[in-house]
């Protein structure tokens, strides 16, 4: 077995990207502490090609040093905003009509597993921070909680890691859709 090169991946260009149809989701941080993470958010929204991140709270911004560290190029593709309050960005995209889901472990949460997306439908995952998890108040202005099952004794994954495994089934099942 031998690694591909990268003229064998034929990875498209920033500018083929910005033209390229994106999955129909919407990422939204509300106060995530780690840059870093942040900056794996944006590389996983450029793999699976999301549409837009919203940074919220006291989630650090490009051009943070560490953002781009990890983000390795990726913020001059996903299109990003900033907003104060978590509250304002789910209201411009609920405006947008995308179905608002918080990823969090809660009372009658829809395991990952049973996690539907629907053709013509526009999807928005929040992201908590390291700590709290996602706010109670940003809770409360989500359709419903999308919760990944797990199994050891932690009771949460890195939120770098939540983002990779829901974007990642997310794509999946667009891709299943005719």
């Amino acid at each position: 077995m031998k690694k591909k090169t990268l003229v064998e991946l034929q990875r498209i260009s920033a500018t083929e990207f910005k033209a390229t149809q994106k999955i129909p989701v919407v990422l939204i941080l509300d106060n995530i502490r780690s840059a870093l993470n942040v900056g794996s958010a944006f590389r996983t929204a450029d793999a699976f090609l999301v549409e837009k991140i919203w940074l919220c709270g006291i989630t650090a911004t490009p051009p943070h040093r560490e953002i781009l560290k990890t983000a390795l190029g990726a913020t001059e593709t996903v299109d990003w905003e900033f907003a104060e309050q978590t509250a304002d960005a789910i209201r411009q995209v609920k405006e947008k009509n995308y179905r608002i889901f918080a990823v969090e472990q809660a009372h009658n949460s829809v395991l990952l597993d049973d996690f539907e997306v629907t053709k013509n439908e526009k999807y928005c995952f929040i992201f908590g921070n390291e700590v709290g998890g996602v706010s109670d108040e940003v809770v409360e202005l989500s359709e419903a909680c999308v919760e990944i099952p797990q199994f050891g004794t932690k009771h949460s994954l890195n939120i770098a890691v939540c983002v990779g495994i829901i974007v990642w089934h997310t794509n999946q099942l667009f891709s299943k859709i005719p």
